[in-house]
Protein backbone atom coordinates (compact mmCIF):
# COMPACT_ATOMS: atom_id res chain seq x y z
CA UNK A 1 0.00 0.00 0.00
CA UNK A 2 1.50 3.35 -1.04
CA UNK A 3 1.68 6.60 0.89
CA UNK A 4 -1.09 8.07 -1.23
CA UNK A 5 -3.39 5.20 -0.25
CA UNK A 6 -2.97 6.14 3.42
CA UNK A 7 -3.71 9.82 2.78
CA UNK A 8 -6.47 9.40 0.19
CA UNK A 9 -10.08 10.05 1.14
CA UNK A 10 -12.85 7.67 0.13
CA UNK A 11 -14.52 9.01 -2.99
CA UNK A 12 -17.45 11.39 -2.71
CA UNK A 13 -19.63 8.82 -4.42
CA UNK A 14 -18.73 6.32 -1.69
CA UNK A 15 -19.58 8.78 1.11
CA UNK A 16 -22.83 10.10 -0.37
CA UNK A 17 -25.74 8.17 1.12
CA UNK A 18 -28.20 9.36 -1.53
CA UNK A 19 -26.37 7.17 -4.07
CA UNK A 20 -27.13 4.04 -2.05
CA UNK A 21 -29.69 1.56 -3.24
CA UNK A 22 -33.00 1.45 -1.39
CA UNK A 23 -32.18 -1.75 0.63
CA UNK A 24 -28.85 -0.28 1.73
CA UNK A 25 -30.52 2.95 2.77
CA UNK A 26 -33.18 1.10 4.78
CA UNK A 27 -30.51 -0.99 6.51
CA UNK A 28 -28.54 2.14 7.36
CA UNK A 29 -31.58 3.80 8.92
CA UNK A 30 -32.41 0.60 10.84
CA UNK A 31 -28.94 0.54 12.39
CA UNK A 32 -29.28 4.18 13.38
CA UNK A 33 -32.70 3.55 14.90
CA UNK A 34 -31.32 0.67 17.01
CA UNK A 35 -28.42 2.83 18.10
CA UNK A 36 -30.66 5.72 19.14
CA UNK A 37 -33.07 3.31 20.86
CA UNK A 38 -30.27 1.85 22.96
CA UNK A 39 -29.17 5.31 23.99
CA UNK A 40 -32.71 6.36 24.87
CA UNK A 41 -33.39 3.22 26.86
CA UNK A 42 -30.15 3.43 28.77
CA UNK A 43 -30.52 7.15 29.42
CA UNK A 44 -34.20 7.71 30.08
CA UNK A 45 -36.04 4.48 30.73
CA UNK A 46 -34.07 2.75 33.43
CA UNK A 47 -35.52 3.10 36.87
CA UNK A 48 -33.79 4.84 39.74
CA UNK A 49 -32.01 7.51 37.73
CA UNK A 50 -32.00 10.97 39.34
CA UNK A 51 -33.50 13.84 37.40
CA UNK A 52 -30.22 15.66 36.96
CA UNK A 53 -28.71 12.59 35.33
CA UNK A 54 -31.65 12.37 32.95
CA UNK A 55 -31.13 16.01 32.00
CA UNK A 56 -27.40 15.39 31.59
CA UNK A 57 -28.10 12.36 29.40
CA UNK A 58 -30.47 14.31 27.19
CA UNK A 59 -27.90 17.10 26.86
CA UNK A 60 -25.13 14.65 25.98
CA UNK A 61 -27.37 13.02 23.36
CA UNK A 62 -28.07 16.41 21.78
CA UNK A 63 -24.37 17.24 21.66
CA UNK A 64 -23.57 13.82 20.25
CA UNK A 65 -26.25 14.14 17.54
CA UNK A 66 -24.95 17.55 16.47
CA UNK A 67 -21.37 16.24 16.42
CA UNK A 68 -22.38 13.26 14.26
CA UNK A 69 -24.21 15.49 11.78
CA UNK A 70 -21.16 17.74 11.56
CA UNK A 71 -18.90 14.70 11.14
CA UNK A 72 -20.89 13.26 8.24
CA UNK A 73 -21.03 16.65 6.54
CA UNK A 74 -17.32 17.35 7.00
CA UNK A 75 -16.27 13.93 5.71
CA UNK A 76 -18.55 14.30 2.69
CA UNK A 77 -16.78 17.60 1.94
CA UNK A 78 -13.43 15.88 2.66
CA UNK A 79 -12.30 18.39 5.28
CA UNK A 80 -9.95 16.63 7.70
CA UNK A 81 -9.75 19.02 10.65
CA UNK A 82 -13.52 19.55 11.05
CA UNK A 83 -13.98 15.79 10.65
CA UNK A 84 -11.47 14.97 13.39
CA UNK A 85 -12.88 17.71 15.64
CA UNK A 86 -16.44 16.34 15.28
CA UNK A 87 -15.32 12.76 15.92
CA UNK A 88 -13.24 13.92 18.88
CA UNK A 89 -16.33 15.58 20.35
CA UNK A 90 -18.18 12.25 20.07
CA UNK A 91 -15.35 10.57 22.02
CA UNK A 92 -15.47 13.29 24.68
CA UNK A 93 -19.22 12.77 25.03
CA UNK A 94 -18.56 9.02 25.42
CA UNK A 95 -16.00 9.64 28.19
CA UNK A 96 -18.37 12.00 30.02
CA UNK A 97 -21.22 9.53 29.64
CA UNK A 98 -19.14 6.72 31.10
CA UNK A 99 -17.95 8.90 33.98
CA UNK A 100 -21.54 9.82 34.92
CA UNK A 101 -22.83 6.24 34.88
CA UNK A 102 -24.06 5.87 31.30
CA UNK A 103 -21.83 2.90 30.51
CA UNK A 104 -23.82 1.39 27.64
CA UNK A 105 -24.16 4.63 25.64
CA UNK A 106 -20.44 5.23 26.12
CA UNK A 107 -19.54 1.78 24.82
CA UNK A 108 -21.88 2.22 21.83
CA UNK A 109 -20.35 5.60 21.01
CA UNK A 110 -16.77 4.29 21.20
CA UNK A 111 -17.55 1.34 18.96
CA UNK A 112 -19.53 3.46 16.49
CA UNK A 113 -16.77 6.08 16.36
CA UNK A 114 -14.19 3.41 15.50
CA UNK A 115 -16.33 2.01 12.69
CA UNK A 116 -17.20 5.45 11.30
CA UNK A 117 -13.55 6.51 11.34
CA UNK A 118 -12.44 3.48 9.37
CA UNK A 119 -15.31 3.91 6.93
CA UNK A 120 -15.08 7.63 6.15
CA UNK A 121 -11.62 9.04 6.99
CA UNK A 122 -8.25 8.69 5.22
CA UNK A 123 -6.62 5.52 6.50
CA UNK A 124 -3.81 7.30 8.35
CA UNK A 125 -6.28 9.37 10.39
CA UNK A 126 -8.81 6.52 10.58
CA UNK A 127 -6.33 4.12 12.19
CA UNK A 128 -5.43 6.67 14.90
CA UNK A 129 -9.06 7.54 15.63
CA UNK A 130 -10.18 3.91 15.62
CA UNK A 131 -7.30 2.85 17.86
CA UNK A 132 -8.22 5.57 20.38
CA UNK A 133 -11.89 4.57 20.39
CA UNK A 134 -11.27 0.82 20.65
CA UNK A 135 -8.62 1.29 23.36
CA UNK A 136 -11.15 3.22 25.45
CA UNK A 137 -13.68 0.44 24.91
CA UNK A 138 -11.17 -2.26 25.84
CA UNK A 139 -10.22 -0.47 29.06
CA UNK A 140 -13.79 -0.33 30.37
CA UNK A 141 -15.01 -3.67 29.02
CA UNK A 142 -15.33 -6.27 31.81
CA UNK A 143 -15.31 -9.34 29.54
CA UNK A 144 -12.25 -11.63 29.36
CA UNK A 145 -9.40 -10.19 27.35
CA UNK A 146 -9.86 -12.75 24.58
CA UNK A 147 -13.47 -11.66 24.15
CA UNK A 148 -12.47 -8.01 24.21
CA UNK A 149 -9.73 -8.63 21.63
CA UNK A 150 -12.17 -10.49 19.39
CA UNK A 151 -14.73 -7.68 19.65
CA UNK A 152 -12.20 -4.93 18.87
CA UNK A 153 -10.78 -6.91 15.94
CA UNK A 154 -14.29 -7.56 14.63
CA UNK A 155 -15.21 -3.88 14.88
CA UNK A 156 -12.02 -2.86 13.07
CA UNK A 157 -12.69 -5.44 10.37
CA UNK A 158 -16.32 -4.32 10.06
CA UNK A 159 -15.26 -0.70 9.60
CA UNK A 160 -12.73 -1.60 6.93
CA UNK A 161 -15.20 -3.86 5.12
CA UNK A 162 -17.75 -1.04 5.10
CA UNK A 163 -15.05 1.21 3.64
CA UNK A 164 -14.28 -1.27 0.87
CA UNK A 165 -17.98 -1.74 0.18
CA UNK A 166 -18.50 2.01 -0.05
CA UNK A 167 -15.51 2.35 -2.38
CA UNK A 168 -16.86 -0.40 -4.62
CA UNK A 169 -20.22 1.35 -4.71
CA UNK A 170 -18.52 4.65 -5.50
CA UNK A 171 -16.50 3.07 -8.31
CA UNK A 172 -19.67 1.60 -9.75
CA UNK A 173 -21.32 5.03 -9.63
CA UNK A 174 -18.36 6.65 -11.36
CA UNK A 175 -18.29 3.98 -14.06
CA UNK A 176 -22.02 4.43 -14.58
CA UNK A 177 -21.61 8.20 -14.86
CA UNK A 178 -18.72 7.76 -17.32
CA UNK A 179 -20.77 5.31 -19.38
CA UNK A 180 -23.68 7.73 -19.51
CA UNK A 181 -21.34 10.55 -20.53
CA UNK A 182 -19.78 8.33 -23.19
CA UNK A 183 -23.21 7.41 -24.54
CA UNK A 184 -24.23 11.06 -24.63
CA UNK A 185 -21.00 11.97 -26.45
CA UNK A 186 -21.50 9.07 -28.85
CA UNK A 187 -25.06 10.17 -29.57
CA UNK A 188 -23.90 13.74 -30.16
CA UNK A 189 -21.11 12.54 -32.44
CA UNK A 190 -23.55 10.35 -34.36
CA UNK A 191 -25.88 13.33 -34.78
CA UNK A 192 -23.02 15.47 -36.09
CA UNK A 193 -21.92 12.70 -38.46
CA UNK A 194 -25.48 12.37 -39.72
CA UNK A 195 -25.70 16.10 -40.33
CA UNK A 196 -22.39 16.03 -42.20
CA UNK A 197 -23.56 13.07 -44.26
CA UNK A 198 -26.82 14.79 -45.18
CA UNK A 199 -24.93 17.97 -46.10
CA UNK A 200 -22.53 15.95 -48.27
CA UNK A 201 -25.39 14.17 -50.03
CA UNK A 202 -27.24 17.41 -50.75
CA UNK A 203 -24.02 19.00 -51.95
CA UNK A 204 -23.29 16.14 -54.33
CA UNK A 205 -26.84 16.06 -55.68
CA UNK A 206 -26.87 19.80 -56.32
CA UNK A 207 -23.36 19.74 -57.80
CA UNK A 208 -24.39 17.04 -60.27
CA UNK A 209 -27.68 18.75 -61.12
CA UNK A 210 -26.11 22.16 -61.61
CA UNK A 211 -23.30 20.67 -63.68
CA UNK A 212 -25.82 18.98 -65.97
CA UNK A 213 -27.80 22.22 -66.28
CA UNK A 214 -24.61 24.07 -67.10
CA UNK A 215 -23.95 21.66 -69.97
CA UNK A 216 -27.31 22.46 -71.58
CA UNK A 217 -27.15 26.18 -70.86
CA UNK A 218 -23.65 26.38 -72.33
CA UNK A 219 -24.93 24.52 -75.39
CA UNK A 220 -27.80 26.99 -75.68
CA UNK A 221 -25.33 29.89 -75.49
CA UNK A 222 -23.21 28.37 -78.24
CA UNK A 223 -26.29 27.79 -80.39
CA UNK A 224 -27.38 31.40 -79.95
CA UNK A 225 -23.90 32.67 -80.85
CA UNK A 226 -23.86 30.38 -83.88
CA UNK A 227 -27.24 31.63 -85.09
CA UNK A 228 -29.07 28.33 -84.65
CA UNK A 229 -32.80 28.16 -85.12
CA UNK A 230 -35.28 28.73 -82.32
CA UNK A 231 -36.23 25.06 -81.89
CA UNK A 232 -32.65 23.97 -81.18
CA UNK A 233 -32.16 26.70 -78.60
CA UNK A 234 -35.51 25.99 -77.00
CA UNK A 235 -34.64 22.29 -76.77
CA UNK A 236 -31.53 23.09 -74.75
CA UNK A 237 -33.40 25.46 -72.43
CA UNK A 238 -36.12 22.89 -71.88
CA UNK A 239 -33.44 20.28 -71.16
CA UNK A 240 -31.84 22.62 -68.56
CA UNK A 241 -35.24 23.15 -66.99
CA UNK A 242 -35.76 19.40 -66.92
CA UNK A 243 -32.38 18.98 -65.21
CA UNK A 244 -33.39 21.51 -62.54
CA UNK A 245 -36.58 19.55 -61.93
CA UNK A 246 -34.62 16.31 -61.79
CA UNK A 247 -32.21 17.90 -59.33
CA UNK A 248 -35.04 18.66 -56.94
CA UNK A 249 -36.34 15.12 -57.35
CA UNK A 250 -32.86 13.70 -56.68
CA UNK A 251 -32.58 15.83 -53.55
CA UNK A 252 -35.79 14.30 -52.26
CA UNK A 253 -34.53 10.85 -53.23
CA UNK A 254 -31.27 11.45 -51.38
CA UNK A 255 -33.13 12.39 -48.22
CA UNK A 256 -35.32 9.31 -48.62
CA UNK A 257 -32.24 7.16 -49.09
CA UNK A 258 -30.68 8.55 -45.94
CA UNK A 259 -33.82 7.48 -44.12
CA UNK A 260 -33.47 3.97 -45.53
CA UNK A 261 -36.21 4.37 -48.16
CA UNK A 262 -34.13 3.58 -51.24
CA UNK A 263 -34.64 1.53 -54.37
CA UNK A 264 -32.06 -1.16 -55.26
CA UNK A 265 -28.89 0.19 -56.84
CA UNK A 266 -29.36 -2.03 -59.93
CA UNK A 267 -32.74 -0.48 -60.72
CA UNK A 268 -31.34 3.01 -60.24
CA UNK A 269 -28.46 2.33 -62.64
CA UNK A 270 -30.78 0.95 -65.32
CA UNK A 271 -33.04 4.00 -65.05
CA UNK A 272 -30.02 6.31 -65.11
CA UNK A 273 -28.56 4.99 -68.37
CA UNK A 274 -31.88 4.42 -70.14
CA UNK A 275 -31.76 7.74 -72.01
CA UNK A 276 -28.10 7.28 -73.03
CA UNK A 277 -28.45 3.85 -74.59
CA UNK A 278 -25.78 2.44 -72.26
CA UNK A 279 -25.70 -1.16 -71.05
CA UNK A 280 -25.74 -2.25 -67.41
CA UNK A 281 -24.42 -5.58 -66.14
CA UNK A 282 -24.72 -6.81 -62.55
CA UNK A 283 -22.47 -9.55 -61.11
CA UNK A 284 -22.37 -11.29 -57.77
CA UNK A 285 -25.05 -12.11 -55.23
CA UNK A 286 -27.34 -9.17 -54.61
CA UNK A 287 -27.57 -7.85 -51.05
CA UNK A 288 -28.73 -4.77 -49.17
CA UNK A 289 -26.09 -2.04 -49.02
CA UNK A 290 -25.64 0.63 -46.40
CA UNK A 291 -27.04 4.07 -47.17
CA UNK A 292 -23.52 5.48 -47.51
CA UNK A 293 -22.31 2.82 -49.95
CA UNK A 294 -25.52 2.99 -52.00
CA UNK A 295 -25.36 6.77 -52.26
CA UNK A 296 -21.69 6.67 -53.25
CA UNK A 297 -22.44 4.29 -56.15
CA UNK A 298 -25.35 6.43 -57.32
CA UNK A 299 -23.42 9.71 -57.22
CA UNK A 300 -20.35 8.29 -58.97
CA UNK A 301 -22.50 6.78 -61.72
CA UNK A 302 -24.25 10.11 -62.27
CA UNK A 303 -20.98 12.03 -62.35
CA UNK A 304 -19.35 9.54 -64.72
CA UNK A 305 -22.24 9.70 -67.20
CA UNK A 306 -22.28 13.50 -67.04
CA UNK A 307 -18.59 13.51 -67.93
CA UNK A 308 -19.28 11.17 -70.84
CA UNK A 309 -21.88 13.59 -72.21
CA UNK A 310 -19.40 16.46 -71.88
CA UNK A 311 -16.17 14.83 -73.03
CA UNK A 312 -17.10 11.78 -75.14
CA UNK A 313 -20.26 12.55 -77.04
CA UNK A 314 -21.51 9.59 -79.04
CA UNK A 315 -19.34 7.09 -77.16
CA UNK A 316 -20.62 3.65 -76.24
CA UNK A 317 -20.95 3.35 -72.46
CA UNK A 318 -20.91 0.17 -70.40
CA UNK A 319 -21.68 0.01 -66.69
CA UNK A 320 -20.65 -2.97 -64.56
CA UNK A 321 -21.81 -3.24 -60.99
CA UNK A 322 -20.33 -6.15 -59.03
CA UNK A 323 -20.99 -7.50 -55.55
CA UNK A 324 -17.68 -8.71 -54.16
CA UNK A 325 -16.69 -10.16 -50.82
CA UNK A 326 -17.06 -7.32 -48.35
CA UNK A 327 -17.12 -4.65 -51.05
CA UNK A 328 -18.92 -3.52 -54.19
CA UNK A 329 -17.37 -2.27 -57.42
CA UNK A 330 -18.79 0.13 -60.00
CA UNK A 331 -17.05 0.26 -63.37
CA UNK A 332 -18.17 2.91 -65.89
CA UNK A 333 -16.26 3.02 -69.17
CA UNK A 334 -16.78 4.60 -72.56
CA UNK A 335 -15.38 3.75 -75.98
CA UNK A 336 -14.17 7.28 -76.63
CA UNK A 337 -15.81 10.03 -78.60
CA UNK A 338 -15.57 13.64 -79.61
CA UNK A 339 -14.95 16.13 -76.85
CA UNK A 340 -17.15 18.72 -78.47
CA UNK A 341 -17.50 22.33 -77.46
CA UNK A 342 -18.77 21.64 -73.90
CA UNK A 343 -15.63 19.93 -72.61
CA UNK A 344 -14.49 23.04 -70.76
CA UNK A 345 -17.79 23.56 -68.92
CA UNK A 346 -17.85 22.86 -65.20
CA UNK A 347 -15.18 23.38 -62.55
CA UNK A 348 -13.72 19.86 -62.62
CA UNK A 349 -14.54 19.13 -58.99
CA UNK A 350 -17.00 16.26 -59.60
CA UNK A 351 -14.65 13.27 -59.58
CA UNK A 352 -12.51 14.89 -56.88
CA UNK A 353 -15.56 15.05 -54.61
CA UNK A 354 -16.44 11.45 -55.47
CA UNK A 355 -12.90 10.34 -54.61
CA UNK A 356 -13.14 12.07 -51.23
CA UNK A 357 -16.50 10.40 -50.62
CA UNK A 358 -15.02 6.98 -51.40
CA UNK A 359 -12.04 7.54 -49.11
CA UNK A 360 -14.32 8.58 -46.26
CA UNK A 361 -16.02 5.20 -46.59
CA UNK A 362 -12.70 3.35 -46.64
CA UNK A 363 -12.83 2.74 -50.40
CA UNK A 364 -11.15 4.13 -53.49
CA UNK A 365 -11.96 5.76 -56.82
CA UNK A 366 -9.80 5.55 -59.92
CA UNK A 367 -10.46 7.58 -63.03
CA UNK A 368 -8.36 7.81 -66.19
CA UNK A 369 -7.92 6.81 -69.85
CA UNK A 370 -7.78 3.13 -70.66
CA UNK A 371 -7.45 1.64 -74.15
CA UNK A 372 -9.73 3.68 -76.44
CA UNK A 373 -11.82 5.42 -73.84
CA UNK A 374 -12.08 6.59 -70.24
CA UNK A 375 -12.78 4.47 -67.14
CA UNK A 376 -14.18 5.39 -63.71
CA UNK A 377 -13.85 2.60 -61.17
CA UNK A 378 -15.26 2.85 -57.64
CA UNK A 379 -14.70 0.38 -54.80
CA UNK A 380 -16.40 0.83 -51.43
CA UNK A 381 -17.09 -1.51 -48.50
CA UNK A 382 -20.59 -2.91 -48.63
Amino acid sequence: MTRDDWLRWPSREALASERMTRPRRLLSWLVRAVFIGLLLWSTLFRGGIPGWRVALGVGLMGICAAALVAYFRATLEQRLRPSLASLGLVLVVAFVAHATGFELPAVVLWCAAAVMALERLPLAAAVIAATTSLTAFALVNEDPWTTTAAITAGLALAGYVLRLDAEARGNAQRLLAQERAARAAEAESAALDERARIAREIHDVLAHSLSAQLVHLEAARLLIEGGADREQILGRVVAARSMASEGLAETRQALSALRGEMTPVEDFLRELVASDGASVAVAGEQRVLSAEASQAVRRVAQEALTNVRKHARGAKVTVLFEYGEGEVTLDVRDSGGSAGELATSGAGYGLLGMRERAELLGGSLEAGPEEAGFVVRLKVPG
